[in-house]
């Protein structure tokens, strides 16, 4: 005797529910995984599946070109995320009327204050960008890399910071070379992971010392200036006026 056609359709949908059921259960252990590290999720699923988006790497001056032997402090092993969502802007709050060709010894200041006073083990920057437009290599641990910077309290994790060097007050000029630099970096850094630079990302607070609790969610701007994450008005409001050009153009350098 035959099975009912009711127990037959049922039967015959049996390998569509396991592979559904298999994508809520990696889904909900991804989360789970990144709510236990205290790292940021993507807001959707479709956000998640995301596939790069290539863009040539920009030029970049190596770490060995700024920071010598007797300026180097023992520092321990960089630490890494699964991927960069988002890019935060800085300045360096240092002089603007710099000849580039000074940039090494500038960023060597810089090093030196954040881990001599502040006792960093390494400067905080992933990148900076000077006003030629010229990109530096910050913390160690390889440009094309995750590397969990120490820029952005609360908010370090999945994101990149890049440091404009000068003071972007308001009033403050800022080169177009330089914000044409941030923009070509932006594009490729996030392009490694298809994230779209004019979009918004769901950050998780590690820290309650940033303008969020521990643990609360933030929607940001993929490409946030500091003060967005952190009670400072570092980027400047000069540089601040700028992001959406910079997100703009970005966007445009990934060919959408």
């Amino acid at each position: 005797m035959g099975l009912p056609r009711p127990v037959l359709v049922l039967l015959g949908c049996v390998p569509g529910l396991l592979a559904a059921s298999a994508l809520v259960m990696c889904a909900a252990g991804a989360d789970r995984t990144a709510a236990r590290a205290s790292v940021p999720t993507a807001p959707s699923v479709a956000a998640r599946l995301t596939v790069p988006h290539p863009v040539a790497r920009p030029p970049i001056v190596p770490r060995s070109k700024w920071l010598d032997a007797a300026t180097t402090r023992k520092q321990p092993p960089p630490r890494y995320d699964d991927r960069v969502v988002a890019v935060f802007i800085h300045h360096t709050d240092s002089p603007n009327g710099y000849d580039c060709a000074d940039v090494p010894r500038i960023i060597r200041d810089v090093y030196a204050g954040q881990t001599g006073a502040k006792q960093w083990d390494d400067i905080g920057y992933n990148f900076l960008v000077d006003r030629c437009g010229t990109i530096y290599e910050g913390r160690a641990g390889g440009v094309d890399r995750p590397v969990t910077g120490a820029h952005t309290q609360g908010f370090n994790h999945r994101s990149a910071g890049i440091a404009a060097i000068g003071t972007f007050t308001a009033g403050a000029p800022v080169p177009r070379a330089m914000t044409d630099a941030i923009a070509r970096l932006t594009a490729w850094k996030l392009g490694l992971g298809g994230v779209d630079p004019r979009g918004t990302v769901r950050l998780v607070s590690s820290n309650s010392l940033s303008r969020y609790a521990a643990g609360t969610a933030a929607v940001l701007s993929t490409v946030s200036g500091h003060d967005a994450a952190f009670m400072t008005s570092c980027p400047g409001a000069a540089i601040t006026a700028r992001l959406p050009e910079i997100r703009a153009l970005a966007a445009r350098y990934q060919g959408r």
